[in-house]
């Protein structure tokens, strides 16, 4: 049986869909430790990114999702999805060019604006991933409570996940114990629920052909905007006017510092789980902080 041209030259049969023929040429990009990259050129001179992989189940499917939503905030770029599969993701190619003058200004302030597109309620319409860890996204109870939402969904499920990933049941217990000032804490700030971005540090935006700001590989959800900023923050932060310029369009709550590390504990309890024990003393040492 002849194989489809695809399998034979090696390049996903989704590009089949995109009307364009078959690539010329598939170069491959650095960056991506779960799936793969590349750019496809057509006989046209026309491109496209595309991500691959057999080892990612609903996953890009769940991306496509995520960056339509993003996308219909209208606040800041984000890829045009043009295909996805099970085990491909076809995206508009955007060139990176060097930043702008003023980027991070500009940045902040798109940021803002995409925080200010408000949901319904805490949660998301389906379940995604962080990094290639599951996001539960399911509201809890009626949805209007972030601090049972953040707790439930994020913290608890992490923990859970940890134990069941052979790191014991120390952090299960100082969760446990400090449940009553996390939630306290959490509700502290009472703000209807915004549209984030979910996973925002250094690798998932860049500078596009016009030098400003582009979102990629998001984890989306309706949540705190805190919790945002937060993984912002988590590996060195972002320039200083970025956070000026997000803080003049849409001023923090009072308290958010106290918080911060509340909200960077799901992160790095994500990457104690996808990553391993470099990752668990901060972990036990920000949850001893309410235990």
């Amino acid at each position: 049986m002849r194989k489809p041209a695809s399998e034979a030259l090696g390049y996903p049969a989704l590009l089949d869909q995109l009307g364009r023929g078959e690539p010329v040429a598939m170069m491959a990009q650095g960056g991506g430790c779960i799936a793969q990259a590349s750019i496809a050129t057509f006989n046209d001179g026309s491109t496209v990114f595309v991500k691959t992989s057999q080892d990612a189940p609903g996953m890009f499917e769940c991306e496509a999702v995520g960056l339509a939503a993003l996308a219909q905030a209208d606040a800041i770029r984000i890829p045009r999805v043009l295909a996805v599969g099970d085990d491909a993701l076809v995206l508009e190619a955007i060139q990176s060019a060097p930043r702008s003058p003023g980027f991070f200004r500009l940045f902040g302030e798109q940021f803002a604006s995409l925080h200010a597109y408000r949901g319904p309620l805490f949660g998301f319409q389906s379940d995604n991933f962080i990094g290639s860890t599951l996001q539960v996204n399911v509201p809890v109870g009626g949805g209007d409570s972030w601090p049972d939402f953040f707790f439930e969904r994020r913290l608890v499920f992490q923990v859970e996940l940890a134990a069941q990933n052979e790191f014991g049941y120390e952090l299960q217990q100082l969760l446990e114990s400090g449940a009553p000032r996390i939630m306290d804490l959490l509700a502290e700030s009472d703000e209807p629920p915004s549209l984030l971005h979910g996973d925002l540090w250094s690798g998932n935006y860049m500078a596009d052909e016009q030098g400003r700001p582009c979102l990629i590989d998001p984890a989306v959800y309706f949540g705190h905007r805190e919790a945002d900023l937060a993984m912002t923050l988590l590996f060195g932060g972002f320039e200083p006017d970025f956070y000026a310029a997000y803080d003049e369009a849409l001023p923090l709550a009072p308290g958010h510092e106290e918080r911060l590390k509340l909200y960077q504990l799901y992160h790095l309890l994500n990457h104690l789980n996808l990553f391993g024990t470099g990752y668990y003393e901060q972990c036990r040492q920000i949850l001893q902080r309410y235990a």
